[in-house]
């Protein structure tokens, strides 16, 4: 019997029924819009060809029916083949996204989920593959591995109330749930949803969301498929990289219904002039948007519509929406934006979809009246069973009479729904949700913050984009240490960007009676917003801003255009109000970190048309008025200088670090910002960055020419100093000739590197150096590094450098400015430096030394130690104190790291000069 003639039982018979009645149509996986016609879809009966044999390969490894299966993939078109091929053969799939840049997070997370699900397999492809941590008992195989058996022809036929397959929920490490998601559920989902979408095999849907989120899965690609219909899936950096890829793809593809949440139609609406500038973009084809994940300002959408209405967009085209997991994603449309929301600030959320019944319920679980606010509370045959392997968490989730908890609150009117808060504790953020439990934790293990004292909320202004986060802490600092406090306020804010990136709104220094507690011990976050919001912290924020402005050296106005139009730029990227950016305002002060250098470089090309700003002036002349002065220079030839001041307040000992092996302190900028009121912080940056200047010739010409920038900033001791990697050597040999010349030397610090570098540096020629600096800079990933030497070593320098930059993402070279030339050209400084290494060889000693290890980049860390670290006691006087890092090599001092990095680096400074409280 054909399957068109029966009712579905399984998912899988969604693709089967496409494959059969619809072999036509199919998946669309461009790169971009200007390539989004280079290659053929992928057709419906191609993509169960290819799920078969991948079940082929999976069988042939063992698994059985309800077998877990976890797909760490990144590319749509492999995850599909692979979330495919587990449906057909009665596995369950379970998408999850890569923690990259954290291996112990990462570590943490693989084996929560690996003991949860019972020991599932992880498939991923080569590029992951190499990027995980050390997992005990976590079983591995490649998708290409699997890609090569012979295709399954039997398949499974699952019962409707069996798992289709599990969505991990967002968590701390260690804390996510699995949600069940059955067969049954999935159906009745599609039934439902489509009563509202109505597509057919005409329509096309476009995502741009990774897999690991419902919406993507559910929204765009099983529900297109239930109809017949087309799809397109590109990669969220795509779209994220250039928000117009969004309207452009949906023009060059014909897209009839996509999903985004609010925040990228807040990224669109400035743009909409530029829309044309790469062609005509015709949006008349696209019926409707659904937009979740976060709430929907009415302006904002209101603004979308309007603005691109030009090119067609239709006036009803926004679709405000509500979803969850436990929902199977979207299960309440708006079809009536705008015009049912005048007058309000959000857009209600509409109608629940046939089959799902909505309720608002009071503290004891009772309904509530229409009008009334209360807990949103959902029942229907799209409604998750629980949470696998979590009796607790799925009792939890349901009430006495079955209806299941969302934690959001909100009241219905006349049937529609409208959230008004939230009772769980996260906040929402760009359509991502963090949990306020994860950021306390981070927060509350920095240096000048009493960890017990912390609390993450959101708050929204009125006619806000996106929910914002707030931080209140208790400051661990004197009365009246202003320093003190400024430094806290500085790392709290530093933290949240380096482990979520995004700014805080609000940071909030409070005593310990500011902060309500249960009886339990628990902060009560909603009753801080809700205080926030009356007002009643109006004197701290204003205290607060009056210490940070006398911290930037208070308010003088900016003079000229050049500086005004500077102002203006550092106030859009600190969300500050322009008018409070003062000409003396530090970049790194209010808040700017690595990335955003590249950002401010940006920005400074299209407004003001200097095209080329280095690197090197954003951290020399980082105040407005002194930027300001120096684009006003032109170019003009500098003499070399390798001090480089990071940051220069604080009264203690100053401290110099020297460039790893790629000869750049960008790596510092980060670092530096936690010595903010404490020390001075310098690095030392390599000569032959700049246009005439001469690479070094020798490694004690380096040298000496660092000791003498030293000399000039600091004349006498006691000194500090420390190198990151291969500027540990560097450090040593400064702190040796300092000793040599009467000088005290109270802290040398070597950042994972001992003291005999040679057999390395004579391990590097130049193709294993550019290939080491392209994955320094995120252009290629760690397996690319190591294996791309041995192809490119037979080419021409410029050659390889091209091809390193060709397997680069784009949006990564434009943020970094490079082009062929001038990545060979500091591959070339890097390969330099190496060559300096090559004749060094350690000598003499210094009187003591701190060694801060991490993983290495080869063997395991206790092999790093003991056979290599070691080795600096030849060559010191009173001994060396090994100090234990996170991170590996290239990671300690990155986002996920610096905040205990510092720490620990801040503590062992304090302990060898002396200057500790």
């Amino acid at each position: 019997m054909s399957l068109a003639a029966s009712a579905p039982s399984s998912i899988a018979h969604l693709l089967l029924r496409a494959a059969e009645q619809h072999p036509e149509c199919g998946l669309h996986y461009p790169e971009n819009s200007a390539a989004a016609r280079d290659r053929p879809p992928q057709t419906y009966p191609e993509l169960l060809t290819r799920a078969r044999t991948v079940l082929g390969g999976l069988r042939r490894r063992g698994l059985r029916p309800q077998d877990k299966v976890v797909l760490l993939l990144e590319q749509p078109e492999e995850f599909l083949a692979a979330f495919w091929a587990c449906v057909l053969g009665g596995l369950v799939p379970v998408p999850m996204a890569a923690l990259g840049g954290d291996p112990e997070r990462w570590a943490a997370q693989l084996q929560h989920v690996n003991t949860l699900l019972d020991g599932p397999l992880l498939v991923t492809d080569r590029k992951l593959k190499a990027e995980l941590p050390q997992v005990a008992g976590l079983v591995v195989a490649e998708l290409d591995e699997l890609a090569g058996a012979e295709p399954a022809v039997e398949l499974h036929e699952a019962a409707p109330e069996d798992p289709a397959m599990l969505v991990l929920t967002s968590g701390s490490t260690g804390n996510s749930k699995a949600v069940i998601l059955t067969h049954a559920n999935l159906l009745a989902s599609m039934a439902g949803k489509n009563g509202y979408h109505l597509l057919t095999c005409a329509d096309v849907s476009l995502n741009w969301v990774s897999f690991d989120h419902v919406a993507a899965l559910l929204e765009c690609h099983l529900l297109p498929l239930y109809a017949g219909a087309g799809q397109v899936h590109v990669r969220a950096a795509t779209v994220l990289g250039d928000p117009l890829e969004f309207l452009r793809l949906v023009s060059a593809l014909g897209v009839t219904m996509t999903f985004t949440p609010n925040f990228l139609l807040a990224l669109l609406n400035p743009l909409a002039d530029q829309l044309t500038e790469r062609g005509p973009v015709d949006l008349s084809r696209l019926r409707h948007i659904i937009s979740g994940g976060e709430a929907v300002v009415r302006t904002t959408g209101e603004t979308f519509l309007e603005r691109f209405a030009a090119h067609g967009l239709r006036p009803g085209a926004l679709w405000p929406a509500f979803g969850m997991t436990e929902t199977c994603a979207g299960s309440i449309y708006s079809r009536a934006f705008p015009t049912a929301d005048q007058g309000q600030e959000f857009a209600n959320l509409g109608l629940p979809v046939v089959g799902l019944r909505i309720r608002v319920a009071d503290q004891d679980d009772r309904e509530l009246g229409e009008g009334e606010t209360g807990e949103l509370q959902l029942a229907g045959a799209m409604i998750t069973p629980g949470y696998y392997n979590n009796e607790i968490a799925t009792k939890e989730a349901f009430t006495a009479d079955g209806w299941f908890r969302s934690g959001d609150l909100g009241r219905i009117d006349e049937g529609r729904l409208t959230l008004v808060g939230r009772s769980k504790d996260s906040i929402i953020v760009n359509g991502v949700n963090y949990f306020s439990h994860d950021i306390e934790t981070v927060l509350g293990q920095l240096d000048d913050v009493a960890g017990s004292y912390v609390a993450a909320f959101p708050t929204r202004a009125a006619g806000s984009d996106t929910e914002q986060l707030v931080i209140a802490f208790h400051p661990r600092t004197a009365d009246g240490d202003e320093t003190g406090r400024y430094r806290a306020l500085s790392a709290v804010r530093s933290g949240v960007v380096a482990h979520w990136g995004f700014r805080p709104a609000l940071v909030l220094p409070l005593p310990e009676d500011a902060f309500p507690k249960t009886s339990l011990g628990k902060i009560q976050r909603s009753l801080m917003r809700k205080r926030l919001e009356a007002g009643a912290y109006a004197e701290v924020l204003e205290a607060t801003a009056e210490l940070v402005l006398r911290r930037l050296g208070g308010y003088h106005a900016p003079e000229g255009e050049t500086e005004r139009i500077l102002a203006e730029i550092y106030a859009e990227m600190f969300e500050l109000a322009p008018e409070k950016v003062s000409a003396t305002a530090n970049f790194f002060d209010l808040g700017g970190t690595s990335l955003d250098i590249l950002r401010l470089r940006n920005l400074v090309a299209r407004r003001l048309g200097a095209d080329d700003l280095q690197i090197i002036t954003v951290l020399t002349a980082p105040t407005v008025r002194a930027l300001a002065a120096r684009l006003g220079e032109g170019e003009v030839a500098r003499p070399y200088d390798p001090l480089v001041p990071m940051q220069e307040s604080g009264d203690k000992t100053p401290l110099f670090c020297v460039h790893p092996g790629v000869g750049e302190v960008l790596v510092f900028v980060n670092l530096a910002k936690y010595f903010v009121g404490d020390r001075p912080f310098y690095a030392l940056r390599a000569r032959g960055f700049n246009p005439g200047e001469r690479p070094f010739e020798s490694f004690t010409e380096m040298v000496d020419s660092y000791v003498t920038a030293i000399r000039a900033k600091q004349p006498h001791g006691p000194y500090a100093v420390a190198g990151y990697s291969y500027g540990a050597a560097v450090a040593f040999e400064i702190a040796k000739v300092l000793e040599s010349r009467g000088e005290r030397v109270d802290f040398v610090g070597s950042f994972n590197l001992p003291p005999h570098i040679k057999y390395r540096m004579d391990e590097l020629d130049f193709a294993e150096t550019a290939a080491n600096l392209a994955f320094f800079l995120a252009l290629i990933d760690k397996r690319q590094s190591l294996e791309l030497p041995g192809e490119l070593r037979h080419l021409a320098k410029e050659k390889q450098a091209a091809r390193l930059l060709e397997l680069a993402p784009p949006a990564r070279l434009a943020e970094l400015d490079l082009t062929v030339e001038k990545f060979t050209a500091w591959a070339e400084l890097a390969d330099g430096l190496t060559n300096l290494g090559r004749g060094y060889a350690p000598g003499g000693s210094v009187r003591a030394m701190s060694v801060f290890y991490a993983i290495p980049l080869r063997g395991t860390k206790e092999d790093w130690l003991n056979n290599e670290l070691s080795r600096w006691q030849e060559h010191t006087r009173e001994g060396v104190r090994f100090i234990d890092v996170p991170g590996e090599h290239y990671t300690l001092m990155g986002p996920q790291h610096v905040a205990a990095f510092q720490s620990i680096l801040r503590a062992e400074l304090d302990r060898a000069l002396g200057e500790g409280d």
